[in-house]
């Protein structure tokens, strides 16, 4: 494998694109770098700051001053495990606003591709195509539809969050797309060399060998 191999996995939540990336990772040996879970970081840790929705500069500022490490599966935040902690309803509701601001999405990025230059790896968000690593080796845009995002994203909600209802899980996920879509920096679309996988009704074991096969048939071996 070469040293130098870039994976980009971009999408809308629900997508299945963080499992896949994750799973993706360990059977090609390759470093998974979650930027989704960077910018949920600066948005916890902007609520534990007590900064309000559309406090523009103190999210900023929580982006400056903060150190995001990723080891394995562990999000750590200042020194401190946050995995659990950022996958909070609050900070769904908010994650988005956070990312659309340039300057967060400038350090972030410098953070991101400080990380693939130390090897090879397979990074997942919703610009990594287009934006952070323009020229990976491969791209790929996985996409649903919007009922099967939405009870995908309320399985991994309703165990720890009983109170949570379908209806609400798909209109936030509905306004997470438009901001996403819309927003006017790195917005969330598929690079034009991107090659596009529908994981509607798929398996995560199917995408995940679907990919396989595809980067394997570019001329490179890999062991499962």
């Amino acid at each position: 494998m070469k040293t130098n191999m870039h994976i980009a996995i971009d999408g809308p939540a629900g997508s299945g694109k963080s499992t896949v990336a994750k799973r993706l990772a360990q059977r090609l040996d390759m470093t998974y770098i979650d930027t989704g879970a960077m910018y949920r970081a600066v948005t916890y840790k902007a609520i534990q700051k007590g900064i309000r929705p559309g406090d523009r500069q103190g999210i900023i500022d929580t982006a400056a001053g903060i150190r995001i490490e990723l080891k394995g599966s562990e999000i750590l935040l200042d020194g401190a495990d946050v995995s659990g902690n950022i996958r909070d309803p609050l900070v769904d509701a908010r994650v988005s606003e956070a990312a659309s601001i340039p300057e967060v999405r400038e350090r972030l990025v410098a953070l991101q591709r400080q990380m693939a230059q130390k090897g090879a790896v397979v990074m997942d968000g919703r610009d990594i195509g287009t934006s952070v690593l323009p020229d990976a080796t491969f791209k790929f845009f996985l996409t649903a539809t919007p009922e099967e995002r939405a009870k995908r994203r309320y399985k991994d909600l309703a165990g720890s969050n009983p109170g949570m209802d379908f209806d609400m899980v798909m209109k936030d996920m509905q306004r997470r797309d438009l901001l996403d879509s819309t927003r006017g920096h790195s917005p969330l679309r598929a690079a034009e060399d991107a090659i596009i996988i529908d994981t509607t009704g798929k398996s995560i074991e199917t995408v995940l060998q679907e990919i396989t096969d595809i980067v394997g048939g570019a001329g490179r071996c890999f062991t499962k």
